[in-house]
């Protein structure tokens, strides 16, 4: 497969991984990174040699196929859809977009010019997940009735310098970390027909803990403790609980309770992890990991060994591209992702139950051969 040519805008901390991980993949050649900041574009650039430009010149480079949109949340629509305008295809990091009036303009804008969008995050296409997705299609726990599945900490003040985003609406618990869980529970799952949620926030502040800002508050003006209840079109119904007004706790990332027994899949923010079976007699078995090569590990941090393969998501919307076939980390899915998770933030303010505007299909199955196919 003849590589793409790939263009990056938003050089900060996320960046990298997308540079340092794109190599692994057929059909990916990162070829530009832009940012408002041209001083940051140029030092990302020089780290893994590749050419700095302006927004605009490498909206305009012709060597350019696809636009990664690395800014940050409030910046998604507007930068996709300058991507759109310009031609390109686009892939964005989590979320898509904030609400889904956004989400509709770049589905009519890229479907009216042939173009398509894809979107982070791509953590359910691990061999973790992928193998729990298996154990269920083969009914390994029989039928999912319900579940729970929860992220919950203390914040991003503690280690992130610059925090303020984190707190402010597009982003909180919910929109940060609930698209690892919500793309994860539609890969397992599919669409969510309704959902129910309670809303709230610990402090009205916090306080940045690292960096040259430490000591500084930053406002708190988006809930940071969500629970909420998904019912989903297969009638499932899963408590999916986010919060950063968790000091410590001892909830598993993810259980899913089926007629024939438990399914405890692994933490979604990563690729791999243990997945565990709970039998009708009581038992507790470790399933062995099978052989998918995004599960096995490629990275060490803070003394953990990792599965990290960022980037799965666009070598396979690329892939997609080539092959005419629909891509796993779809516009429809990450705009369905988009749906339940601002239902939530609107449930919590009304009371009451809300009722999704938007459906999508399960992602097909990212079995063994196919995540090989996708690697250089």
């Amino acid at each position: 497969m003849a590589n793409l040519g790939i263009g990056i805008i938003g050089c900060g901390n996320i960046s990298a991984a997308y540079l340092r991980l794109a190599p692994a993949f057929k059909g990916l050649e990162v070829r530009a990174v832009a940012d408002m900041n041209m001083a940051a574009a140029e030092a990302r650039a020089a780290e893994f040699g590749v050419k700095a430009q302006s927004v605009d010149d490498l909206l305009a480079n012709k060597d350019v196929d696809v636009v990664i949109n690395l800014t940050i949340p409030d910046a998604h629509f507007s930068v996709t859809k300058r991507i759109l305008q310009a031609g390109k295809h686009a892939y964005s990091e989590k979320p898509l977009v904030l609400t889904l009036e956004e989400g509709e303009e770049l589905r009519a804008l890229a479907s009216g010019r042939g173009l398509a969008v894809g979107c982070a995050p791509d953590t359910f296409l691990g061999g973790a997940h992928q193998q729990a997705r298996a154990l269920i299609d083969e009914g390994k726990v029989g039928r999912i009735t319900a579940g729970c599945a929860a992220v919950l900490n203390h914040g991003m003040e503690h280690w992130h310098p610059s925090p303020d985003f984190f707190f402010l609406p597009g982003a909180g618990p919910m929109l940060d970390l609930g698209p690892y869980y919500v793309a994860n529970l539609i890969n397992l799952l599919g669409p969510v027909r309704r959902v129910g949620a309670l809303t709230s926030s610990a402090t009205a502040e916090r306080t940045i803990a690292n960096g040259p800002r430490n000591g500084e508050k930053v406002p708190v003006k988006t809930p940071t403790n969500i629970h909420a209840l998904l019912e989903f079109h297969s009638g499932a119904t899963i408590n999916l609980s986010t919060s950063w007004d968790v000091w410590h706790h001892k909830r598993n990332h993810f259980e899913l309770y089926g007629t024939e027994g438990t399914l405890y899949v692994p933490d979604p923010n990563f690729f791999g992890g243990t997945v565990e079976i709970g039998g009708r007699d009581g038992s507790l078995t470790t399933v062995a990991p099978w052989d998918h090569p995004f599960g096995k590990v490629n990275q060490h941090h803070n003394g953990r060994d990792l599965a990290n393969y960022r980037t799965a998501g666009l070598a396979d919307m690329v892939a997609a591209l080539v092959a005419g076939r629909d891509a796993r980390c779809s516009l429809d899915r990450a705009l369905h992702g988009v749906d339940v998770m601002t239902a939530c933030l609107k449930s919590g303010e009304t009371g009451q139950f809300v009722t999704l505007t938007t459906t999508c299909t399960r992602p097909a199955a990212l079995g063994l051969d196919e995540a090989r196919a996708l690697l250089a």
